[in-house]
């Protein structure tokens, strides 16, 4: 596919990226391509010198700086000196939440893809477990939007999931309407009513699933990491408690699950890795599948967005949670890493020069409405993302046109305030992002969690009711 020079959006004033890790690599060509700046006044803070010659090749200055909890202040109140621009913060290990609340306080508009916390909270932290979930950091995300209302837009958790996939969530359950012959004039403009129409539908919940069947040609080594994407970003995600939005059909707690008592307490959290927890899902190129239950924003971000009523026993909210198969590389990594209880020492992503065949299916899979299962969104192979741009692979591909949509939108939109991508224009990100994400496409399928068992066995199940948690967890 050949990509011409279209301009979406003009920043005025510096533009700085933190972070040049793969997500970076492959955002600067979208930026490149389709935003509008002054190259003399873009600036990427990167503490590694390993990309430096890259940088350089597109003239873009380098600012060799690790941002810390004493420095980042001054560190960016040097690079946006006149009270506008844009920071966009694709990074690991710096805070997002003061990051964006420094970006209200310069003016700036500001993205990013997760809300990171400064290092200690991942790995070796006496945080008890229900505070190193999500959950807590979203609360006080929410909190610092509350105060900054109308205030310069920061666009909080948007890359691909979270991110595309709420925007892709509005798209299929404007397609299920359709297709079940319910009336969607008009449209619905509001949070109430589009979790009204999900409510109507009859959608119990909502599955990020995924399958990545990327693969290269030489053999993962013992004790390498292999990834398609940030290692780090993995494991860290992977290593903080099971989470996920919990569902108002919902009948029974899985085995070590948690209830949040304050907030909008639309999630519940299970006391083991999500990386160590599996749950059945499907996804069109491997049909039924086994994911992992990783934490995501989204998992709370769509539940909390979808909920009729509020708290614990609200009058509709659905079951949202990610169930993710990566590459087999990062399967068999992540088996031994939960095999030997060691953080890796050697991390290695697959580029798009590596892998020699695959892709990504990253959609959303509606069930429990009267078609059974509807899976929505994208089909991404690593061909057409080498020729869609340069520096990534199909999965990258994937969060890099998210964040350059969220740029878009944000450019668009400046006094929005700190945003969740269910809060933004659907339509408008995926007009920006389609270009990149190959075939957007909807699959139904009959399957259910109760199907597919080659004998049988003593397990916790709910046969009345196929679409309950408990049919899903295969811990």
């Amino acid at each position: 596919m050949t990509h011409t020079q279209n301009i979406h959006a003009t920043i005025d004033g510096p533009l700085v990226m933190i972070g040049f890790g793969s997500i970076g690599r492959g955002t600067l060509p979208l930026i490149e391509r389709h935003i509008g700046f002054d190259r003399a006044n873009f600036t990427i803070v990167e503490p590694s010198d390993e990309y430096a010659a890259l940088m350089a090749a597109h003239g873009i200055r380098h600012h060799q700086v690790a941002l810390t909890q004493g420095n980042y202040r001054q560190v960016m109140a040097d690079l946006f000196p006149d009270g506008r621009g844009f920071c966009v913060n694709l990074s690991v290990d710096v805070g997002s939440l003061d990051m964006m609340a420094l970006c209200q306080d310069l003016g700036v508009l500001y993205v990013d893809t997760v809300i990171e916390p400064w290092p200690g909270f991942y790995f070796g932290s006496d945080i008890p477990n229900a505070d190193r979930t999500n959950y807590p950091l979203r609360e006080e995300m929410r909190a610092l939007a509350a105060k900054h209302v109308g205030g310069p837009t920061a666009v909080s958790c948007c890359g691909a999931n979270p991110g595309m996939v709420s925007w892709l969530l509005k798209e299929a359950l404007l397609t299920l309407a359709t297709d079940l012959g319910h009336s969607i004039a008009p449209a619905p403009q509001t949070q109430a009513a589009w979790a009204k129409l999900m409510c109507d539908l009859g959608v119990k919940g909502v599955h990020i699933a995924e399958r990545d069947t990327q693969i290269s040609a030489r053999p993962k080594p013992m004790g390498t990491f292999v990834n398609t994407w940030s290692v780090d970003g993995l494991l860290s995600e992977g290593y903080q408690p099971a989470e996920l939005g919990w569902g108002s059909h919902e009948k029974t707690l899985p085995p070590l699950g948690h209830r949040f008592e304050t907030g909008s307490q639309c999630a519940i959290w299970i006391d083991r890795a999500g990386a160590d927890t599996r749950v059945r899902s499907w996804c069109p190129t491997a049909g039924a599948q086994y994911g992992w239950l990783v934490t995501h924003n989204e998992s709370i971000s769509i539940a909390d967005y979808y909920t009729l009523g509020a708290g614990a026993q609200p009058d509709f909210r659905p079951t949202c949670h990610y169930a993710y198969h990566p590459c087999n590389d990062a399967v068999l990594s992540l088996h031994e890493i939960n095999g030997s209880g060691m953080l890796p020492t050697e991390k290695h992503i697959l580029t798009e020069d590596e892998i020699v065949s695959g892709g990504d299916d990253l959609g959303v899979l509606l069930y429990g409405h009267a078609k059974g299962a509807f899976w929505y969104g994208s089909r991404l192979s690593i061909e057409e993302a080498r020729a869609n741009a340069p520096y990534q692979n199909a999965t990258g591909m994937q969060v890099t046109s998210a964040v350059l949509a969220a740029i878009v939108w944000a450019a668009e939109n400046p006094q929005a305030g700190i945003v969740e991508a269910d809060e933004m224009d659907h339509a408008r990100c995926l007009e920006v992002q389609r270009p990149y994400l190959g075939r957007v496409e909807g699959h139904y399928t009959d399957w259910t969690p109760l199907d597919h068992r080659l004998n049988s066995f003593a397990e916790a199940r709910d046969d009345s009711d196929p679409w309950q948690f408990t049919n899903f967890l295969a811990v």
